[in-house]
This record gives structure tokens, C-alpha cells and sequence, in this order.
């Protein structure tokens, strides 16, 4: 049986992954509820899937903290210590991750061998060019949006679905969290 995957993303609205300008992480609107949520999610045996600029930028907001800084929340240490993969042509190992591996590849190549041959369940967060192929590809099994009160049309970056294929979406759980964040989690299925 394969292993499911999980796109997990943060949005803004307006569909941007983050934002520039005074903006800050998670757009300044988390909560303890946000922030348990995340810790649970993440506290499960599960393997993590990200991309060469996604590892990177991680691996760069993690070096440049403090031990007291928001950047390292428990669940994004929790994160970081979890098996990851990184799927990447340009990046040799070894990581700054404590149990990370570069796998050289075409995504869609190693994410499906990591389904098939994975006793846990994968999930990426962000790596948004690479799970968009892996969803055109057939291989994302949930997209779990945590959708942010805000609007950043003038500021916004990263769009998260922009060059994405179609695709029609089954809602199997949804959850308001610090009255005002909203998690959506959807089956994709390619529109036909």
C-alpha cells in the first residue's frame, strides 16, 4: 500500500504563499491554537518532502535564529527533526538537517518510489513548484491549505497554485483556528 502524501501550505486570501513589505511569519495573525495545531500535526511518524529552495530557505531561516525566536516554534523544530528527503539536481549532501537526505531526481520520479516503498506517511510544506508537478503527476493525496485572514495584493509572493493544472477539490476537513485561520484540507483529483 502507498504511503500518503500531504501538500501542506500556508496562503494568504489572495493565494500567495507569503508576503513582503512589514508583514511578518504566519502574516502576524497565529495563535496558540494555530500553533498546537501544528505541533500535532507534525508530532506523528511521518517523512518530509522538500525541494532544493525550499530546504534552503529553511535551512537559512533556522541558521540565522535565535533559540528564542518565533522562527522556531516547536513545531518547526519538531519539523526539523523529522526524516526528510530533499529532491534536488543542484544540491549534494551532506545537510545542515539532522536526519535529511538529498535524493538527486526527477521529483515526480522520487516522490513516487518514496510512496511506494514508505511505511509512513510524506508530506511537503511549501515546495510549492515541485508539488505542483507532483499533483499534475497524480501523486498528492491531500492539499492542506491553512488559509490567513489577510490580503496581499500589493505585497504578496510566491503565488501557490500559479501554473498549476486544474483541478476539482473534495473538502474532507476543515477547522477554524484562533477564530479567524482557516484549515482546509481537500483530496485533488485533476479536472477532467
Amino acid at each position: 500500500m502507498a504511503a500518503t502524501y500531504t501538500f501542506d501550505v500556508f496562503s494568504s486570501l489572495d493565494g500567495y504563499g507569503a508576503a513582503g513589505g512589514d508583514w511578518t511569519g504566519y502574516w502576524g495573525k497565529q495563535g496558540p491554537e494555530l500553533l498546537d495545531r501544528r505541533l500535532a500535526l507534525y508530532g506523528g511518524e511521518q517523512r518530509m518532502v522538500f525541494g532544493a529552495n525550499t530546504y534552503r530557505v529553511f535551512a537559512q531561516m533556522l541558521a540565522s535564529s535565535t533559540e528564542d525566536s518565533d522562527v522556531r516554534d516547536p513545531w518547526v523544530t519538531r519539523m526539523r527533526n523529522l526524516p526528510t528527503t530533499v529532491v534536488s539536481t543542484t544540491l549534494e549532501g551532506p545537510l545542515d538537517w539532522p536526519d535529511g537526505e538529498v535524493v538527486s531526481g526527477d521529483a515526480v520520479d522520487v516522490v513516487a518510489r518514496l510512496k511506494e516503498e514508505s511505511e509512513v506517511p510524506l508530506r511537503s510544506h511549501g515546495s510549492l513548484s515541485m508539488n505542483r508537478a507532483l499533483m499534475a503527476a497524480g501523486l498528492v493525496d491531500r492539499v492542506q491549505v491553512t488559509l490567513f485572514p489577510v490580503i496581499t495584493g500589493r505585497t504578496g509572493l510566491d503565488p501557490v497554485f500559479r501554473g498549476a493544472a486544474d483541478f476539482d477539490l473534495e473538502l474532507i476537513e476543515s477547522r477554524t483556528l484562533d477564530s479567524s485561520i482557516q484549515e482546509l484540507v481537500y483530496r485533488p483529483a485533476l479536472h477532467a
